[in-house]
């Protein structure tokens, strides 16, 4: 493999590991919050990505009036499930798990009904079907526009983690959640803003993927969204940089792997669960070996 070719695979594992990596934090956040693994991420994710096809398909929005609209309607659907769905559960972990999956295959069931299990053609703007080229090297404007909005989302996602007083609350909450009502902090208000912040994520890694992958289908979020999920694992589940970590590092794997083999092709997504398993096995705290917080009993 030459020079050139080794960049090229390189940009397009960074560019795929930064919309992993914006996924898993989605994932990461409410994990930390509430410690409930949020099966039904993704399809927030597909929501967003068909709302927004559909609004410039059916109604002729331009993508900067349909994807801000969309988004809104997908955050207001995370928060009505949060409050009807997973709040009366919260006490409860494993019946909160299998509320989140139950509203997984109930999205999905209600897009197919909806819209049939075709995929449709995403609307992306023209701008990110240029590629740019330097030498012998293509750079894809999507590519350039993924790395960029992501690189601003994780700097305003660390200082509102930092050093905001919400995310000192919601860093509160995640490591002692009684504690931390003693010294004035709402649960409820910190994880309504974890579920508008996750589901926020997920808008925007959606218009981003759909604008790399240009189709919808009710199933549009399960594959990213797994991998991403095992991302937030290997990084270590309810760590932001690990998320984060996690996410960049199977992206680009997945992408060197088929570059170094390109025979393997075809089973590029076992990388992931292979990955999955060995830091299950040897390092099931991930990489930044973070441990399950214990409820008092």
């Amino acid at each position: 493999m030459n020079s050139d070719l080794f960049l090229q695979f390189l940009i397009n594992g960074i560019a795929l590991g930064a919309l992993y990596a914006l996924i898993a934090i989605g994932y990461t956040i409410i994990y930390g919050v509430v410690q409930l693994i949020n099966a039904a991420h993704s399809e927030f994710f597909m929501m967003a990505a068909f709302l927004t096809m559909w609004g410039s398909l059916q109604y002729h929005l331009p993508w900067y009036i349909s994807f801000p609209i969309s988004t809104l309607i997908v955050i207001g659907v995370g928060l009505f499930v949060n409050h009807f769905v997973y709040r009366p559960l919260y006490e409860q972990k494993i019946s909160s798990f299998i509320g989140a999956v139950s509203v997984s295959f109930f999205l999905q069931n209600l897009f197919v009904v909806m819209f049939t299990a075709r995929a449709k053609p995403f609307p992306r703007p023209e701008i990110l079907n240029e590629v740019n080229t330097f030498g012998n090297v293509a750079l894809p404007v999507v590519n350039i526009f993924i790395l960029a909005v992501s690189i601003i989302l994780f700097v305003l996602l660390h200082v509102l983690v930092t050093y905001t007083n919400i995310g000192r609350a919601m860093r509160a909450i995640s490591k002692d959640p009684e504690a931390s009502q003693f010294m004035g902090v709402n649960p409820a208000q910190i994880i309504a803003f974890s579920f508008i912040l996750r589901t926020f994520f997920a808008s925007v890694c959606a218009f981003m993927y759909c604008g790399k992958f240009p189709y919808v289908d009710p199933f549009t979020g399960v594959i990213p969204g797994l991998k991403a999920f095992i991302g937030a694992v290997i990084g270590g589940i309810g760590s932001i940089p690990g998320a984060m970590l996690g996410g960049f590092l199977l992206g680009m794997g997945e992408i060197m792997i088929v570059a170094a083999f390109p025979e393997l092709t075809s089973y590029r997504d076992i990388f992931a669960y292979v990955l999955l398993i060995l830091f299950l096995l040897f390092r099931p705290g991930g990489i930044f070996n973070v441990r399950i917080r214990e409820e008092k009993v």
